[in-house]
């Protein structure tokens, strides 16, 4: 009795008589064989291809994760960097430019981090100055009321995770709705697509999470 495995698997035993049958008979066993392999591997390969897929609540698309990093959607190509500023603000400060769609972290000896960032697109942009009042690791969501109004199909809540559209950290600006957040849709960075929160990619929010404390001052300016 002879036994095929596929993946360390074993399939179903092939006893020793089928070596009596016929050279046909043979050939067509052989092939059902190989037919139950490839299916097996099609299935195999369009259950990892769903995992990897993401949301992009803009387009009301899916899209692989791996088409974000190299593909022609792409990641974000604006890089943070360390560069000379001057504020009256004092080291610890956030500072939005929503025209510049550019962040500022500000830090000793007039220098400050400088990240790209997604801005609320017209109707959603806002100004002012408040404190961050809580940091998040991989936060959940709640769309509001008046997005679910827009959007119908969102979700009353979507948990945290690569998939959820608020990233990987998440700091929230005082009583305000907005949040600065990370994002599973990199290429919108340097762009006006929000709906007023302010978006960098997963490694610059991280970043900044790290830096940032609770109770610091945040500046958005038009």
């Amino acid at each position: 009795m002879w036994h095929v495995y596929y993946g360390g698997v074993q399939t179903a035993p092939i006893h020793c008589a089928y070596m009596n049958l016929g050279t046909d008979r043979m050939k067509l066993l052989k092939t059902a064989i190989w037919l139950l392999f490839s299916v097996a591997m099609v299935l195999g390969a369009t259950n990892q291809s769903y995992a990897k897929m993401v949301f992009d609540s803009n387009t009301g698309e899916w899209y692989d994760t791996d088409d974000v990093t190299r593909g022609a959607r792409g990641g974000s190509k604006i890089r943070r960097t360390e560069v000379s500023y001057s504020t009256k603000y004092k080291p610890g400060t956030i500072i939005v430019e929503t025209s510049e769609r550019r962040l500022y972290f500000v830090m000793p000896n007039g220098k400050a981090m400088k990240y790209g960032v997604g801005v609320g697109r017209d109707g959603f942009r806002w100004s002012g100055t408040h404190r961050l009042t809580r940091k998040a690791e991989w936060p959940g969501w709640t769309p509001p009321p008046a997005m679910r109004k827009r959007v119908p199909g969102l979700p009353a809540y979507m948990p945290g995770g690569p998939k959820n559209p608020l990233g990987a950290r998440a700091l929230y600006i005082g009583s305000t709705i907005y949040r600065l957040h990370g994002t599973s849709e990199p290429w919108t960075i340097g762009q006006a697509m929000s709906s007023g929160c302010i978006r960098l990619t997963n490694a610059d929010i991280t970043d900044l999470y790290e830096r940032v404390k609770v109770g610091a001052r945040i500046v958005v300016n038009h």
